[in-house]
């Protein structure tokens, strides 16, 4: 699925690239520009006998407050759902995850069509799960983070753009709403395809 998602992104952009050659339009932002974004996300993962799919969507909404930077808010929507092979049967764990974020981007060449991207962000979530047992009981856990990525921006016309995001470094506290939790950070310094975000901006004039 990852693979797929990359070759896709990648005919996508070979696509927009002739299409932006053909039109002579090559977009990029300026100071007091304002967009509306969002970027998709999918991870597949297996540890053990365990296997969890997640999907994740965060619209945004953008302004520059200088040539090179803008800021960000952000909402965060997933699911996901976990497959658990236990002693000759399977339950399953399904979670949806809600919260919000506010952030900032540095765009290293914004008024070009093409620009190189750092982002930065904190966040938090809530996240619902149930496990698919008898007399099983829905749980809750609060996360806050703190999150700085690499992406690209590209844009496919004077107002529309792809955008794409590959890895993280990451920190999180999360903690069950339950008496006693104890909270669990996590520290994760992560390069690869299973961290992939594609998305799509649009720069209002």
């Amino acid at each position: 699925m990852k693979k797929l998602l990359l070759i896709a992104a990648v005919a996508v952009f070979g696509l927009t690239t002739v299409n932006a050659q053909d039109e002579n339009t090559t977009g990029g932002f300026a100071k007091g520009d304002v967009y509306a974004t969002g970027t998709v996300g999918y991870t597949n993962a297996k540890f053990g006998d365990i296997k969890t799919d997640n999907f994740t969507f965060s619209p945004a909404v953008g302004f520059f407050i200088s040539e090179y930077i803008a800021l960000e808010g952000t909402v965060i929507l997933g699911f996901g759902e976990s497959s658990i092979d236990l002693e000759g049967e399977t339950f399953s764990v399904d979670n949806s995850t809600f919260g919000g974020g506010v952030g900032a981007t540095y765009f290293f060449t914004p008024a070009k069509q093409f620009s190189f991207t750092v982002g930065a962000g904190v966040a938090y979530t809530n996240t619902k799960t149930e496990v698919d047992v008898e007399d099983s009981a829905e749980l809750s856990t609060d996360t806050f983070g703190f999150v700085v990525a690499p992406g690209l921006n590209y844009f496919v016309s004077n107002c529309i753009a792809l955008r794409a995001s590959v890895g993280a470094i990451s920190y999180t506290s999360s903690k069950l709403d339950v008496d006693g939790a104890e909270s669990l950070n996590t520290f994760n310094i992560g390069l690869n395809l299973s961290d992939v975000n594609f998305g799509v901006t649009y720069k209002f004039n």
